[in-house]
């Protein structure tokens, strides 16, 4: 059995099972080493005379095997397989079948990168998803092995640990302290956690008998509050909606000064990126604190859905994710209705309709052969197209009965592991409705459908086929789309459910007279796009004003997803878009901006550059006029962010001369200190912009306030803010800093696709990484998103040369861990050029005609 070990993607068998594990670590931080001794108290389904562990670069000591008869086994031969990331421990003679325990001492070194046992500047931290408890334990390091974990860890004196148990006792003995933390419930090993360092923690609240923390590092204990307070909103919400009570004791949350992912969701110990914990409420945006909140209600959705039931292997890691992302949003609009985050919600789900209309995309469950695979499902469709198809489904079957059979999954499959039929079947059994087939037509298959929408009187002829990006493509699937019509008659506004299951269907609406105008995914609450006939746009265009919030952005959206895919012309798209020179709501500015940006930044060049940007200022330069840049007082969030999007036109795209030199002062004053110089929600794009043009001095003073700014929020405001001066010498100094050590290893990815974007320093840098290609990617410490990033970030490119250098350039050095990655950005980047290519006289002719 020992040769099949070698195979990257072997399973462990699962004749051996782990039931408790008691380990014991002493860690050296100096050294960045420990050792550890661990008794892995194990059931034995058969005899065997040997047993397969996880393990990397752990360097295995004496093995015991202890019978439950009082026997002891001394492993005579520990074999490394590499391939397989395991190690084979075989006994002279067979180990019976029951119960037995296995003693196992170790030695190892933390991880250079941002996995396993790491040092994140002062702070020892753990992350161990998706299979990187290897690094630290011998284990059986797959999800559907759950066990105890009795953890006691040897620290330096003068320093805070903390792990998935409350701390039960604790000795000293000189310069060393020994912790003992209780026994936790049973664990996935993704789930264990450890965290050592000079923290400070917010005093202890309890909430419905939850006791809470918020940890961070002295310096930046002020920036706790906020992601405290979200916790102790969340829990009680949570335990209502699943109707029962947290399971893991207590919640620690640490912010983690360098941090691959956002966030984790370690049973009772969840670390943070420390820009999605720690803020400064009366500094912070409003979209920094909306996101700490999204974030760590996400977490804490995952003690219930994930933690307590969890997957039974990575193929199923779509349906952890995406609950957590539904469910996320769910609660924090629960606590915070005038934040509106389904808008934001909404936001997220455009980017997976943008990357799920590529030919190289996947389906929300796919085949994961091995949890190096896995890595590559952390991305928009296990995400947001996963939690965009669960919302979908819970208006299908109704918010009731969604929750009972979620509460039904919970109870079935306590303390275990469970696949998405389970669920589907609970949801079925709850609803009475034909949920397996909904959803797993959704889950199991590529791609979405556009609805295409014609009305004659009250009749409304639908048809489906796959949406593509790329022009041209075809293919027949189809889904059961459960559609929600909203339509105007002369009885006011009304809504009509329909379950569009075949490729064409006609449906009657129930309408009182003439139908004035029709949405055919009312609220937006579809995974779908929309193509109406030309009376039907016509019809919504000239009544956008009676469309909510979410609707006009889809129709912006689906507008111009038809105009890349070829379906309909640029220039019906930018007429759309001077429909809405008034528009105020902040949501739909951002879409609308969004869009404007792209336009300016790829399809138009040189003299059109410049009269795309006054049409822009023409057309959103009065609202911002009207509302200047200083709120009134009592002014609402809606309006401070309906500015904020309105300075990203005039400031940003449309590079406004007269908002350029109001929002220089304004930034100087905001860098010496003065906190009324800018509201907060326009400090991101007013430092990128002045940044964009500024001088030596300016980029010095970013470049000194930056690493030394407890606010994460800041701290990325100013490093992103560098990446942005098109000074030809500046953008060559800040590609250099890439290589040091002045940019963490979390921030690379995003400090390279701020690089990537400098018009003036682009083709420069692109040239440099190239040639460096494979210190590019050692800056990433092998961790599989932030590699993923550095592969996405080749799509700020726009020429069809770059386009073949893109290619070549991976087909001589693929990313092994980023291959999704690699053919999603080479599409993505081909569609690109085309469309520029395409656009560029189309547009031109579209702005000659506009007066």
């Amino acid at each position: 059995m020992a040769h099949l070990t070698q195979d990257k993607n072997f399973r462990l068998p699962l004749s051996v099972r782990p039931r408790r594990y008691a380990a014991t670590l002493t860690l050296d931080l100096e050294a960045r080493a420990f050792t550890g001794v661990q008794t892995i108290e194990l059931e034995l389904e058969r005899p065997t005379d040997e047993i397969i562990l996880h393990a990397i670069a752990l360097k295995i000591g004496e093995v015991l095997f202890r019978t439950s008869d009082g026997r002891i086994c001394v492993c005579n031969d520990v074999r490394v397989a590499p391939e397989s990331e395991t190690v084979v421990l075989r006994f002279p003679e067979q180990l019976p079948a029951g119960a037995g325990a296995l003693d196992v001492a170790w030695t190892g070194r933390f991880t250079e990168g941002l996995r396993g046992l790491y040092m994140a500047g002062k702070v020892a931290a753990t992350q161990f998803e998706a299979a990187d408890a290897r690094r630290l334990f011998p284990c059986f390091d797959e999800p559907a092995f759950k066990a105890r974990w009795a953890l006691t860890v040897q620290v330096p004196v003068g320093l805070t640990a903390l792990s998935n148990g409350r701390l039960e006792r604790e000795e000293s003995d000189g310069h060393v302290r020994k912790l003992y933390f209780q026994e936790t419930e049973v664990l996935s090993s993704y789930l264990v956690a450890l965290v050592v360092g000079p923290l400070v923690g917010t005093i202890e609240e309890t909430v419905e008998g939850i006791p809470v923390r918020t940890w961070a590092l002295p310096e930046k204990a002020h920036l706790t509050r906020f992601g405290q307070d979200a916790a102790l909103a969340a829990l009680p919400r949570l335990q209502a909606y699943f109707g029962l009570p947290y399971a893991f004791g207590k919640v620690d949350q640490v912010g983690i000064p360098d941090f691959e992912a956002g966030a984790m969701e370690n049973a009772g110990l969840i670390t943070y990126r420390e820009i999605a914990l720690l803020l400064d409420p009366a500094t912070a945006p409003l979209s920094v604190q909306k996101r700490v909140a999204e974030v760590v209600t996400h977490e804490l959705a995952h003690q219930w859905f994930g933690n307590w039931v969890t997957m039974v292997w990575w193929d199923d890691l779509w349906l952890n994710e995406a609950f957590a992302t539904w469910m996320a949003y769910k609660i924090v609009d629960s606590w915070k209705p005038e934040w509106r985050v389904w808008l934001d919600f909404d936001a997220g789900k455009a980017a997976a309709l943008h990357l799920d209309a590529l030919r190289s995309t996947h389906p929300i469950r796919g085949e994961v052969r091995n949890a190096h695979e896995a890595g590559e499902s952390f991305d928009l469709i296990t995400y947001e197209k996963g939690g965009a198809v669960l919302r979908m489904i819970e208006g299908f079957l109704g918010e009731d009965a969604f929750r009972e059979g979620m509460r039904q999954y919970m109870r079935k499959h306590a303390r275990s592991n469970a696949v998405a039929d389970d669920l589907w079947r609970a949801l079925a059994n709850a609803s009475s409705q034909p949920v397996l087939e909904l959803a797993n037509a959704w889950i199991g298959q590529n791609g979405y459908p556009l609805v295409s929408v014609s009305l004659e009187g009250r009749t409304v002829k639908l048809s489906q086929q796959r949406y593509y990006s790329e022009p041209g493509v075809k293919s027949h699937e189809h889904w059961p789309v459960p559609m929600v019509l909203r339509y105007a008659d002369a009885s006011g506004v009304r809504e009509q459910r329909v379950l569009l299951r075949e490729s064409h269907a006609e449906v009657k609406l129930e309408s009182t007279g003439e139908v004035k105008w029709l949405v055919a995914n009312a609220n937006s609450t579809g995974f779908y796009r929309v193509q109406y006939d030309a009376r039907a746009l016509e019809r919504l265009s000239a009544s956008v004003d009676a469309l909510e919030p979410s609707e006009r952005i889809s129709l912006l959206a689906d507008q111009w997803a038809l105009a890349r895919s070829g379906q309909a012309t640029l220039a019906a798209f930018l007429d759309l878009a001077g429909r809405f020179g008034h528009e105020e709501d902040d949501a739909v500015l951002d879409e609308l901006v969004g869009r404007l940006s792209y336009v300016e930044n790829r399809l138009v060049d040189g003299e059109d550059q410049e009269r795309f940007r006054r049409w822009v200022e023409k057309l959103l330069g009065a609202g911002l006029e009207k509302l200047g840049w200083d709120p009134a007082p009592g002014e609402t969030d809606r309006v401070k962010l309906r500015r904020a999007a309105l300075v990203r036109a005039i400031g940003g795209v449309a590079r406004s001369r007269k908002a350029l030199a109001e929002a220089r002062p304004r930034v100087e004053r905001a860098l010496n200190g003065d906190t009324s110089a800018l509201e907060p929600n326009l400090l991101d794009v007013a430092v990128s912009m002045v940044a964009r043009e500024g001088d030596r001095a300016l980029y010095e003073k970013l470049l000194e306030k930056m690493p030394v700014e407890p606010d994460p929020a800041t701290q990325r405001r100013y490093l992103m803010a560098i990446t942005a001066f098109e000074d030809p010498q500046l953008a060559a100094a800040a590609q250099q800093l890439f290589f040091g050590e002045k940019v963490k290893m979390q921030d690379v990815a995003s400090f390279l696709t701020g690089l990537m974007a400098n018009r003036t320093g682009r083709d420069a840098w692109w040239a440099e990484k190239q040639k460096r290609w494979k210190d590019v990617l050692a800056r990433t410490g092998a961790a599989p998103m932030l590699l993923r990033r550095v592969v996405e970030s080749l799509g700020a490119l726009r020429e069809r040369k770059q386009l073949d250098e893109v290619r070549k350039l991976l087909t001589a050095h693929p990313v092994e861990e980023a291959k999704q990655a690699m053919n999603q950005t080479i599409e993505k980047l081909e569609q690109d050029v085309m469309l520029r290519e395409r656009a560029l006289p189309e547009v031109r002719a579209w702005l000659q005609k506009q007066k």
